[in-house]
């Protein structure tokens, strides 16, 4: 594909670029440094940076990136879909059969595979070409934000962070938490069981791998600990937009510790509010009510809506 088609498909899909920068509802945030480093300018660099390649269909170009992580830890070659660069005048049935192709192409090239896309709301049009061409909408997410943090003034909690023995014991509290909603357990290809192992490693790995700034638990004598927060800073995102933030990674709260969560979310704001941020974000499946609750006495607002599409070998 040469540098001039490749530029008049990015122009064509600029409008609907803008919503996959995860910060866009951030009004105080430039629009064109979000396409600059997760819009346009992303697309126009793909294939440079390693297990990120384009796929080839006729009138579209998939963006494919191969999760090398998850890849080793499966055993099966895994993929995400960024999105697809088409032209103006394409229509659904053209994306339908661009989509079947990619499907073709995955076969061919991976006969035992699985592949996922995070479609923001917006971008109607690819969403109907994924679905028409069989792939499986597995969850919709909402990602709420809060910001004017100088002026929260919710109640305080006492908490600690998770230290580094507690890895295990975060594991453990994710995986009994199941979300049947969330991306992995409402995709039939992982199965109840691979989806808790895979969700515990996840959760550890926030303590043991550095995968959060830092995880939240409750300190107080006598109350065991059931329940965790774990908090990115975002600092590679956050220096590149001249912001401060911080963002919600994975939550979970057990029985023995019932009422929690909207205790630890507070005391992320709190630590935000501390740190200068500017606002912290957190992302939920659209079937969890509880969170919702938790959004509406911290003050949080809706800021976007995705859908999780997935395919996989048969």
């Amino acid at each position: 594909m040469g540098p001039q088609v490749l530029a008049e498909l990015v122009a064509a899909r600029e409008a609907a670029l803008t919503y996959y920068s995860p910060y866009y509802f951030l009004r105080h945030l430039s629009v064109s440094r979000q396409q600059a480093l997760f819009g346009t300018g992303l697309v126009l660099a793909w294939g440079q940076k390693p297990g990120t390649e384009v796929y080839d269909s006729p009138g579209t170009q998939w963006l494919m990136q191969q999760l090398s992580w998850d890849t080793d830890y499966f055993g099966v070659p895994m993929f995400r879909v960024f999105t697809g660069l088409f032209k103006n005048g394409t229509t659904v049935q053209d994306l339908v059969e661009a989509a079947q192709n990619l499907r073709l192409q995955l076969s061919t090239r991976h006969p035992t595979h699985h592949a996922f896309a995070i479609v923001p709301a917006e971008d109607i049009r690819l969403l109907q070409g994924l679905t028409g061409a069989g792939w499986s909408l597995v969850e919709t997410r909402l990602t709420y934000y809060r910001d004017k943090l100088s002026q929260f003034t919710h109640a305080s909690y006492p908490v600690r962070a998770a230290e580094a023995g507690e890895a295990a014991l975060i594991g453990r509290i994710a995986a009994a938490a199941r979300n049947p909603y969330d991306r992995v357990h409402a995709d039939p290809w992982f199965g109840d069981v691979r989806a808790d192992v895979y969700l515990a490693r996840y959760a550890e790995n926030t303590v043991a791998a550095g995968l959060a700034t830092t995880v939240l638990v409750p300190d107080i004598a006598g109350l065991a600990v059931d329940s965790f927060l774990a908090i990115s800073d975002l600092e590679t995102d956050a220096v590149a937009l001249g912001t401060r933030l911080s963002r919600v990674l994975l939550t979970a709260v057990g029985a023995a510790n019932r009422g929690w969560h909207v205790k630890l979310v507070a005391e992320t704001l709190h630590r935000a509010q501390t740190l200068g941020h500017e606002a912290v974000l957190m992302t939920t499946p659209a079937t969890n009510h509880a969170v919702f609750r938790t959004c509406e006495k911290l003050g949080f607002r809706l800021g976007a809506t995705s859908h999780v599409l997935a395919c996989h070998s048969r």
